[in-house]
């Protein structure tokens, strides 16, 4: 029910998932992340248990394949599981069980992985595929969106469409981008918005948020004030 790539950018060191299907809320269980470790996403007949359990797999140190085997073996629904990660070292691998629903398969290759169930066609997710693999000059957001976008053009989900998310983590605990649109006509072009917005507005102010480099951020009064003052904003803190 859903198509989506796990990358990793060994520039910033960003772990990210992309997903877009044709059910609610798909942001709320398919894409997981975590600094250091890596990318999950788990589809088709969805086991959110697995998404964490690769992670710590892999934060033990075990390969995404490995990873992967041991989270399925524990997991007796695995022929209708799809699941694909993507690692500290870029190396990606991927699940998609014998029972998922037509068409169904997965694309891997250093640093990113594209996976994908109950599609119009193989075209899916060899699209998704190729515009990530040549998109190495964009920015890991937009080449993320570029890609799910090539798989939109391909067919897409072959039920329709009804939601998409993107996460995106680099050194923090949290993720630095996570937006998600979970019940909309077009929810690609939905997303591809709110990118625009988190670009526009969050991303520029991030270095300056409580980080682990810097626990506290930004705190002073005045600098803060002024960044408020030329966005034409008449707010002032209490003194």
């Amino acid at each position: 029910m859903t198509w989506s790539i796990t990358a990793h950018d060994p520039e910033t060191g960003a772990f990210a998932v992309a997903v877009a299907t044709c059910n609610f809320a798909v942001g709320a269980s398919c894409p997981f992340v975590r600094a250091g470790v890596g990318a999950v996403s788990t589809q088709s007949m969805t086991n959110r248990y697995l998404g964490p359990a690769i992670l710590d797999g892999m934060a033990r140190g075990l390969t995404p394949a490995a990873a992967i085997e041991g989270a399925l073996a524990s997991d007796p629904g695995r022929g209708i599981r799809q699941v694909h990660a993507v690692d500290r070292h870029g190396s990606s691998a991927a699940w998609t069980g014998e029972n998922c629903v037509e068409w169904c398969g997965h694309m891997t290759a250093e640093g990113f992985s594209v996976a994908g169930n109950m599609l119009a066609g193989e075209a899916v997710v060899a699209e998704c595929f190729a515009s990530f693999a040549t998109g190495a000059t964009l920015e890991l957001p937009e080449r993320l969106m570029a890609a799910m976008e090539a798989g939109e053009r391909a067919g897409g989900d072959r039920r329709g469409r009804q939601s998409a998310a993107m996460v995106m983590v680099t050194t923090e605990d949290f993720p630095d981008l996570d937006i998600r649109v979970d019940d909309h006509p077009d929810p690609l072009a939905e997303l591809r918005r709110l990118l625009g917005i988190w670009t526009r507005d969050r991303k520029p102010g991030l270095p300056d948020s409580p980080r682990k480099a810097n626990p506290a951020g930004r705190i002073d009064l005045d600098r803060i004030e002024a960044g408020w003052r030329a966005r034409g904003l008449d707010l002032r803190f209490r003194r």
